[in-house]
């Protein structure tokens, strides 16, 4: 008995200490941001064909992210359609006078090549779901990537389109890390509990601070932008950036995946790192569009 006691008297193994683990994990997310930045940056700044390998790059890497979390939940999308597809949608931005003649190219592809390729399978079952999946993947990466080149243009170094590609980088990285260090110190009321639970509207609110200040530094004397417009620009980035997020991680959810992959570590996977650039990049293209008009 006198044993017994003495053993459960003893001080147990104390357990790794959480805010450890996770001090690690921003520490290692800051370095990879550090080393990777300056990378994108340098492809940002040559344009061109530079800019078409970056987001072909990013192509590549998350649509075979995504096809293995679709694998992952019993799915089994087309790859190599979707990988087609969206690099059709890259050449199409290349190439403005030929983009009718591609997008036509793509659309033949997605009826008259995928439905063909399902019709030997063996078990018909989940072939339509795959056959969704396929053209929505291509539309969900493929598209909006096809919008850097468009933004970006030709033109080595300090251009329009340098300074607007710099508005999608810097704005969403801005809101990224101004909604991840917010909602880590003050963080209390969740944004979408049953889709991102660490998120929170004080997290997003310190983001969406950050990308309106961004936004302003970046448009209002290098664009010539005026302020209040650069105001509705950095909340529609924080906006977007908030719903691309999101969106992630409703697919990582739905294929019970933590990370969309580890090609970034700190990060997790490409799309990770992508995901509210896909619909940042959308919003600022159609802003540059609208403001033409104004």
């Amino acid at each position: 008995m006198r044993s017994a006691t003495k053993r459960n008297l003893e001080p147990e193994a104390p357990e790794p200490a959480q805010p450890k683990r996770q001090k690690s994990g921003v520490v290692q997310r800051v370095i990879t941001s550090f080393i990777a930045i300056p990378i994108v940056l340098v492809f940002v700044w040559f344009g061109g064909w530079w800019a078409f390998a970056a987001a072909g790059l990013v192509v590549v890497l998350g649509i075979n992210e995504l096809h293995t979390m679709m694998v992952h939940e019993g799915y089994h999308p087309l790859i190599v359609v979707s990988l087609v597809l969206s690099m059709l949608f890259m050449i199409a931005a290349m190439f403005p006078h030929l983009s009718l003649l591609f997008l036509e190219i793509g659309l033949v592809l997605a009826l008259l090549v995928s439905f063909p390729l399902l019709f030997f399978r063996k078990k018909l079952d989940g072939a339509m779901v795959d056959w969704s999946l396929t053209i929505a993947i291509a539309v969900y990466l493929g598209w909006p990537l096809s919008l850097f080149p468009v933004l970006r243009g030709y033109q080595v170094g300090f251009s329009p389109g340098l300074w607007w590609v710099l508005v999608v980088l810097l704005g969403t990285w801005s809101f990224d890390s101004g909604a991840f260090f917010t909602g880590r110190l003050i963080g209390r009321h969740k944004l979408a509990p049953k889709i991102s639970p660490a998120k929170t509207w004080e997290g997003a609110i310190g983001g969406l601070v950050c990308s309106i200040a961004f936004s302003l530094a970046l448009t209002v004397i290098p664009l010539k932008v005026p302020w209040y417009l650069a105001i509705v620009l950095g909340i529609l980035i924080g906006v977007a950036a908030t719903l691309g997020d999101l969106a992630e991680s409703l697919i990582k959810r739905t294929t019970h995946v933590k990370d969309s992959g580890h090609f970034m570590p700190g990060h997790g996977g490409i799309l990770d790192r992508a995901d509210s650039i896909l619909f940042v990049v959308v919003v600022v293209f159609v802003f540059t569009q609208v403001i033409t008009y104004l």
